[in-house]
């Protein structure tokens, strides 16, 4: 078994979608950034990745190379979901903490279970999403921008570590 850990931040902007964990949210701002910028499937991402020593998302999607401008993650989670396949392993679940102080986020995260759960092939109850606040203390708290962290558990296919 692996275990592999994932942080993302994106600042808050105007004129682009809200998308978090597949999922539009209707809210005034967007994330800004080289894809559609979500924060959570870039943690989950980078946790999948770090768990089977892959490097981190810039290494497989950098944000130099035009084809991600505006990429959906969801199809990168997808790449991601069939890289870690291909190297031997199986997600066991992960754990997704987002810290955002607004917008409220718990009537979405039911939805995020579902898209994610569905991309990678898994249960819905391997797969959990939190939200918290900061209490108005940093970035997150003075409305600047949303981050992300996620741990997961791998398991080597066949159940031999």
């Amino acid at each position: 078994m692996r275990v592999g850990f994932g942080y993302d931040v994106h600042r808050f902007c105007k004129d682009r979608p809200l998308i978090l964990g597949g999922v539009r949210i209707p809210y005034e701002y967007g994330l800004l950034g080289h894809s559609d910028a979500d924060v959570l499937i870039h943690a989950l991402m980078d946790s999948m990745l770090g768990a089977c020593a892959l490097g981190d998302i810039g290494k497989h999607f950098p944000d130099t190379d035009e084809q991600y401008r505006g990429i959906d993650s969801t199809i990168l989670l997808r790449h991601v979901a069939a890289l870690i396949a291909q190297n031997g392993y199986t997600l066991c679940n992960a754990d997704i903490t987002l810290i955002a102080q607004q917008p409220k986020l718990s009537a979405y995260i039911d939805r995020m279970r579902e898209t994610l759960a569905d991309i990678l092939h898994a249960e819905l109850d391997k797969i959990s999403i939190k939200a918290t606040t900061e209490e108005h203390l940093g970035f997150t708290g003075r409305l600047e921008g949303i981050k992300c962290c996620s741990v997961c558990l791998l398991e080597q296919n066949g159940g031999n570590s």
